[in-house]
């Protein structure tokens, strides 16, 4: 498997989803790896930053990429397998900032209030420990917490000439912030323009389902991502599998949408892998599906709706593609 390392300059980063020139191309059945820069763009790195201060939102979720795949067309489907993240900096940074996150008035759902307090809060990363510490900033608490990196963006660029912004989740995927974009998980996404041209960023150290106060313990990460084509087939919303999941990202306002249209997308790709009759798939996954939210803070919120392996015969996505990706990511770690 061939093997390209990538980290961009700073001038190279791209803010959006479409509308970008390729960082370069490639062929499928490569193997990335991959530098990204955090959400903030290395903007906070004390508890004395604030961000209304030092956070420039014109240049938030900078997204290393897009990177142009030899052969893919519109209605083929981009596979991007997570072999490795690992944090690129020994913190993380997260933040509130004014009229923004889930439990304060925004603009959107404007309220006669004042905005809650601006702080920042950084977690110091034990790598040895695979830990992130917190410490609180309004009173005398600390706990040690597992780290659990993922991507908070992965996105392809969207069709009819569109341009989105990296702060965006949609069916091009983009900013999802899923806990689920981890290491051992498989995302097929639905190629809309020729090369597909697909980035990734926002590092997240952890983060809890739904990104609260909408900023995860943000960082510089490094990736390892395989990437496959497979003709044909496109997902209409980003599907995600790994070793006990098979799962559905769907992004948009008001949530009951997004959940939707996850649950949607889910009776498909069922009826596609065990040749039920929609509404069987219906009835089924009815019984068996979780819904855990992705994020409730992005221009759109994300809804993940997801099933065990385990309940189900067995079956295989897309000839069994996941599972050769796991044994070949096994020989890059």
């Amino acid at each position: 498997m061939r093997e390209i390392e990538f980290t961009p300059e700073r001038s190279q980063y791209v803010y959006t989803f479409g509308g970008a020139e390729p960082a370069m191309r490639i062929q499928p059945g490569t193997a990335l790896r991959l530098w990204s820069e955090d959400a903030f763009n290395f903007a906070l790195t004390s508890v004395d930053h604030l961000p209304s201060k030092h956070v420039d939102l014109r240049y938030v979720n900078p997204q290393t990429g897009p990177f142009y795949v030899e052969g893919a067309e519109p209605g083929d489907t981009l596979a991007l397998h997570i072999v490795d993240l690992t944090p690129a900096r020994s913190f993380g940074a997260s933040s509130t900032i004014p009229f923004f996150g889930g439990l304060t008035s925004t603009d959107r759902t404007a309220l006669l209030q004042d905005a809650l307090p601006e702080a920042t809060w950084i977690y110091e990363v034990d790598t040895a420990r695979q830990m992130v510490g917190f410490q609180a900033r309004f009173g005398d608490f600390e706990v040690a917490l597992p780290l659990e990196p993922m991507l908070g963006t992965v996105g392809l660029a969207p069709g009819a000439s569109e341009v989105r912004s990296s702060l965006v989740p949609e069916r091009f995927g983009g900013n999802m912030d899923t806990p689920e974009m981890k290491v051992g998980t498989t995302a097929y996404l639905g190629v809309n323009v020729e090369g597909a041209l697909f980035s990734i960023g926002d590092g997240h150290y952890r983060q809890g389902e739904g990104e609260a106060c909408g900023t995860a313990v943000e960082g510089a990460m490094n990736s390892v991502i395989i990437v496959e084509l497979i003709k044909g087939a496109a997902p209409l919303w980003p599907r995600l599998e790994n070793d006990d999941y098979w799962m559905v990202v769907g992004s948009s306002r008001p949530m009951e949408d997004s959940w939707r249209i996850a649950q949607l997308e889910m009776v498909t790709w069922f009826t596609e892998m065990f040749g039920l009759h929609a509404m069987d798939a219906y009835q089924l996954l009815t019984q068996t599906s979780l819904a855990p939210i992705a994020n409730a803070v992005d221009a759109n919120y994300s809804v993940v709706v997801k099933v065990a392996k385990s309940l189900m015969p067995r079956a295989t996505a897309y000839d069994g593609l996941h599972e050769e990706l796991r044994r070949a990511a096994a020989s890059l770690r």
